[in-house]
């Protein structure tokens, strides 16, 4: 995933300069924003002449769907300080999200979760800004750098993100849910087909995770026995186990 977003930081430091944008200020979004679809779209903006409350919407917009990737790592991340949640959550992209919510998903016992977190955070972080530096030291010098077909690097990297999980059901329903409402709704304004993509995509996914519980729960020799149901742990006088 750092390889697939080499070419993006390099494409985005040529568009960046090319659209007017001074070297300092094309640097800093990196370093600040650190979001490659929401500076692409800002790059554009900017350079269209938009006013800032359009690109203010548009890449607030575009950025929405971290707070998804925040409510699945929530659980993970509950127990860390602030030290440790404020500069995880900056750094947190969905190149980071792929590779550390299936670690914690997996090995959500180890101890040293939030160092593999973080050291997952700051390789993609340092990756980007060096990416980012190559862009603006060669984009203007090699001519049409930015016409040469490499964002199809993007296509590739979420599809490495997405591909691994679409072994389960409700996984593969969301996907395929999320996918042909994004291609429906691609053309509207401010993306918001982008984020009606991802409503529509978690709700699926819902829909498909109960509909299988609902499923196993009721297949033969699944069913819960009375007994079984009314069964309390001795002596503790508490809930059903």
């Amino acid at each position: 995933m750092m390889v697939g977003a080499a070419p993006f930081g390099v494409i985005f430091g040529t568009l960046a300069i090319g659209s007017g944008i001074p070297v300092w200020a094309t640097l800093a979004l990196s370093l600040v924003v650190f979001a490659g679809s929401s500076q692409f779209v800002a790059v554009s903006l900017i350079g269209s002449g938009s006013a800032l409350p359009v690109l203010w919407l548009t890449t607030f917009v575009v950025n929405l769907r971290h707070a998804l990737y925040s409510a699945t790592l929530l659980p993970y991340a509950r127990h860390l300080p602030a030290r440790w949640r404020w500069p995880l959550a900056f750094w947190l992209t969905d190149e980071t999200f792929a590779v550390v919510e299936n670690q914690l998903r997996h090995h959500s016992g180890e101890r040293d979760g939030a160092h593999y977190w973080l050291g997952s955070s700051l390789a993609m972080y340092l990756n980007w800004q060096l990416w980012t530096l190559a862009g603006v030291a060669v984009g203007q010098s090699v001519p049409g750098l930015s016409n040469l077909g490499l964002d199809f690097a993007m296509v590739a990297t979420f599809a490495a993100i997405v591909a691994p999980q679409l072994r389960e059901r409700p996984v593969l329903v969301s996907a395929l849910v999320a996918g042909t409402v994004a291609m429906l709704a691609r053309n509207w304004p401010y993306k918001l087909g982008l984020m009606t993509a991802a409503v529509a995509g978690v709700a699926a996914g819902v829909w498909a995770d109960r509909k299988s519980v609902g499923s196993q729960a009721t297949a033969p020799g699944n069913a819960v026995r009375p007994q079984e149901q009314c069964k309390v742990l001795p002596g503790n006088g508490g809930p059903p186990e």
